[in-house]
């Protein structure tokens, strides 16, 4: 699975947001520490997306990978 970082500076500051997921976004003083913060970003909301699925799906639930 790829996402997109959508990246600029403005002033002082790198501002991004993950294209795919809203809410997904972050602002940092440099390119790179932005870059990291996005990941984390991006790596959180999977997992709470994944745990909320797993939670309202309950039990007895099959888990079939799907692609775009």
């Amino acid at each position: 699975m790829k996402f997109t970082a959508l990246i600029k500076q403005d002033g002082d500051w790198w501002t991004g947001w993950v294209a795919e997921l809203p809410g997904v976004n972050g602002q940092e003083l440099t390119r790179d520490e932005l870059l990291a913060s996005l990941k984390v970003a991006l790596a959180e909301a999977l997992e709470f997306a994944r745990t909320a699925a797993v939670e309202a799906a309950g039990t007895d639930f099959a888990q079939v990978p799907i692609t775009p």
